[in-house]
């Protein structure tokens, strides 16, 4: 009689890395706590109210949506709570909670839930309920009214604004490190450019987030800063300036990465990233706006589907 062997055979991926969702979404919520605690350190209770009504809102928002349609509960992979968390760190300290569980709302709902969920979703949820917010309570996220009631040590504006607003003769006093350490108005986890590179470099270690898209985002910046600067030093600030303020580094470490709103190919990598400093630094100094990460991003979620095609030609292939 002859012995027959069965094989099993299943769809790729077949080689796995041991990775996996909940564990990404968990490993960036690591890397962001250095640039929250010092938002709590900086802001004080108001910051963990906010970053607290900010997550838990978004888990609910989550559990909502997962029972209304019916879907499998996901809460369990973390991703809810991440964007939760990303979109509080870009909020002034002192915003109303109503605030905080709207953009929750708009984050989870519209910016991803509406698309299919996880994965399928075109701009990067927190970046896209704080543009939407922004437009419609603009108020509530100018930092110099925002924390006028604050009592702080260190210079009491929003340098961005009073950059644009002034020129450099405004901000020439203000030191770098003050900067770099978190010494600022701003975000309450988006002030210290010091707890977010540390964050950064974390995630690309690990192999959670491609060097390309962060490298070429902070190039982009740095190069158009530097040519503007260049060509009106008394009106445009410096390079090492606009990368330490508003939201320049949680962009480049942790939104402009976002896996479904970004390129995986390299080319496609460097010119997303390279783009969106770019389009950074031209909203910051000739638009309306003295911030531009958020608006930049928006841009490059969009020409995302586009840029990702340009891809290598297949080994053996003739044309």
């Amino acid at each position: 009689m002859i012995s027959q062997k069965k094989l099993v055979v299943s769809h790729a991926p077949f080689w796995h890395i041991g990775s996996a969702v909940p564990a990404r979404n968990y490993n960036i919520i690591i890397a962001a706590i250095p640039a929250v605690l010092m938002g709590m350190v900086i802001f004080g209770v108001p910051a963990l109210a906010v970053l607290s009504m900010s997550v838990a809102s978004a888990i609910i928002w989550e559990l909502l949506v997962a029972k209304a349609s019916k879907r499998p509960n996901t809460v369990g992979d973390a991703n809810a709570a991440l964007i939760g968390l990303l979109f509080a760190m870009l909020l002034p300290a002192s915003v109303p909670w109503w605030l905080v569980v709207t953009g929750t709302f708009l984050a989870i709902v519209i910016g991803k839930q509406i698309f299919g969920g996880i994965g399928a979703n075109p701009f990067n949820p927190a970046v896209l309920s704080y543009a939407i917010l922004s437009l419609a309570w603009r108020s509530y996220f100018d930092f110099d009214a925002q924390y006028v009631h604050f009592e702080i040590d260190y210079t009491p504006f929003y340098p961005l604004l009073a950059a644009k607003a002034f020129g450099t003769s405004a901000v020439e006093n203000i030191p770098l490190l003050d900067l770099f350490v978190g010494k600022q108005l701003g975000g309450l986890g988006s002030t210290s450019g010091l707890a977010l590179t540390l964050g950064g470099i974390y995630l690309i270690a690990r192999g959670l987030v491609r060097w390309e898209i962060p490298l070429a985002f902070i190039a982009g910046l740095f190069v158009t800063a530097g040519l503007f600067h260049l060509a009106a030093p008394e009106t445009y600030a410096g390079p090492l300036f606009h990368l330490l303020t508003g939201f320049s580094l949680i962009g480049a470490f942790f939104l402009a990465t976002e896996d479904s709103s970004s390129p995986v190919n390299l080319i496609p990598m460097l010119i997303y990233g390279a783009v969106g400093g770019v389009m950074t630094m031209l909203i910051r100094n000739i638009g309306a706006y003295p911030e531009g990460v958020i608006y930049a991003l928006l841009l490059i979620n969009l020409m995302n589907p586009l840029i990702d095609k340009i891809r290598p030609k297949a080994i053996g292939k003739v044309a």
